[in-house]
């Protein structure tokens, strides 16, 4: 009865969807590519037995990616569905294609269009990265017999209230599949809790992901040419910039009038601050927010094979060039860590050996948050305010700063190994 009523509310929800793809759609082109796939309708020519794989956005499918690369080391000849919900994420899954490879829009949760996905299609399994069970989805592919899989899954704190508030709908849900691999053995707890068969804590396969090699060589040269300490707001996240800009422009003040016994920082003032916001869209916003709070701006879409140009503040202005960043940057201030939206995914810098300060919002990894303090690799503070002097004083100190960079070596190092025994798992279920 309850998951009827959530599938009516579902249908009936469709118009709101379709208005709001237009409206991401005005911002982001690739939300209006192939709309009709969102509702089970598709032109592409069924391609029977791939493995299918969806990643809902851009950091699960550089999980996937990496998950791809190990099954695909064991068995050349896999053929793969890739599925999305959002364009950041369809736009890297294009990158993993190879020739009988497809790709789509996951649909919309509701019946019909889930069995005209799963009937055009036919994957011979179906893996879900990291969260996205999906109720209608989840009791199609049970009553087709059609293996899913939760794979590098984890469920905070938070999702867990919020699926237990709900567990009439999402306990069957959790329950129907047919292995759920967790990240940590606190996920597997709670997962166990939102009723899922946990089969195995196998690690987060985004430690398996190695750093491009020459973005990462790049940025270190163009670091080497730089005559300040450099740090990077990484993944910033809307509300996080404003802020960034107002304790900036705060110490620039304060230094201004000589008051840098009240409250700044002359090392705050030395540094080259890098921004890179996690949202492509919000590039022009969060440049237009730096030059209306008093800063010199250079965008790294305006920069040539020297490096950036000077300014006050650098924009990231690129999509795939993180390794390139973190190369550039002595430190990184962690996004989404200083409100409450969980924070970015911080092994990335650590596996770039670059030393990460985070705010106290890490909901989303908080065993590596936790992991990577304990290892030296990152430090927590409380307060953007705190966080804008700490990564400052951090980046102007060598001997700290390269002891951090050494240890985030070693804690990306010692978490390896997800990757391998996923791909084993899977490759398992597919093989019956």
């Amino acid at each position: 009865m309850i998951r009827r009523l959530y599938s009516l509310v579902m249908k009936g929800a469709q118009p709101l969807l379709r208005r709001k793809l237009r409206r991401r759609g005005a911002a982001e082109p690739g939300y209006l590519e192939a709309v009709d796939e969102r509702f089970g309708h598709y032109s592409e020519p069924p391609r029977p037995g791939a493995l299918w794989i969806h990643a809902v956005s851009l950091g699960e499918t550089r999980a996937a990616g990496i998950l791809v690369d190990a099954l695909r080391e064991r068995d050349p000849s896999l053929r793969l569905l890739l599925t999305h919900g959002t364009a950041t994420g369809r736009a890297e899954g294009a990158r993993l294609l190879r020739e009988g490879d497809v790709q789509a829009w996951l649909p919309w949760d509701t019946p019909q269009a889930v069995q005209r996905f799963l009937a055009h299609f036919q994957p011979s399994a179906g893996v879900l990265m990291e969260t996205e069970v999906w109720p209608n989805l989840a009791e199609a592919c049970r009553r087709s017999g059609l293996p899913l899989v939760l794979a590098n899954a984890r469920l905070s704190e938070k999702s867990l209230r919020q699926t237990l508030r709900l567990k009439r709908l999402a306990q069957p849900a959790y329950a129907s599949l047919t292995a759920v691999w967790a990240q940590t053995q606190a996920d597997a707890q709670r997962l166990t809790r939102a009723g899922a068969r946990v089969a195995g804590v196998f690690g987060n396969l985004k430690f398996d992901a190695r750093p491009d090699a020459a973005q990462l060589e790049k940025g270190r040269g163009w670091r080497r040419a730089q005559p300040h300490p450099v740090v990077m707001f990484a993944s910033s996240r809307e509300g996080e910039e404003a802020e960034f800009f107002r304790v900036l422009a705060a110490h620039h003040e304060l230094l201004r009038a000589g008051w840098a016994r009240r409250g700044s920082d002359p090392a705050v003032a030395q540094v080259r601050w890098l921004v890179v916001p996690r949202h492509p869209q919000r590039f022009d916003e969060v440049a237009a927010m730096a030059a209306q709070a008093g800063f010199g701006v250079s965008r790294r879409s305006e920069w040539n094979e020297s490096g950036p140009a000077e300014a006050d503040v650098w924009i990231g202005d690129s999509v795939g060039e993180m390794a390139l960043y973190y190369g550039l940057a002595d430190v990184a201030l962690l996004g989404g860590s200083f409100l409450p939206l969980g924070g970015q995914n911080l092994i990335e810098a650590a596996a770039s050996g670059c030393p990460v300060v985070m705010g106290p919002h890490t909901f989303n990894f908080a065993e590596a948050a936790e992991m990577s303090a304990q290892a030296g690799a990152a430090l927590r503070v409380q307060a953007l305010q705190d966080g804008v002097r700490e990564a400052a004083m951090i980046a102007a100190d060598t001997t700290r700063r390269d002891a951090m960079a050494r240890d985030a070596l070693a804690f990306a190092g010692a978490h390896r190994g997800a990757a391998a025994r996923t791909a084993d798992a899977l490759l398992a279920i597919l093989r019956g």
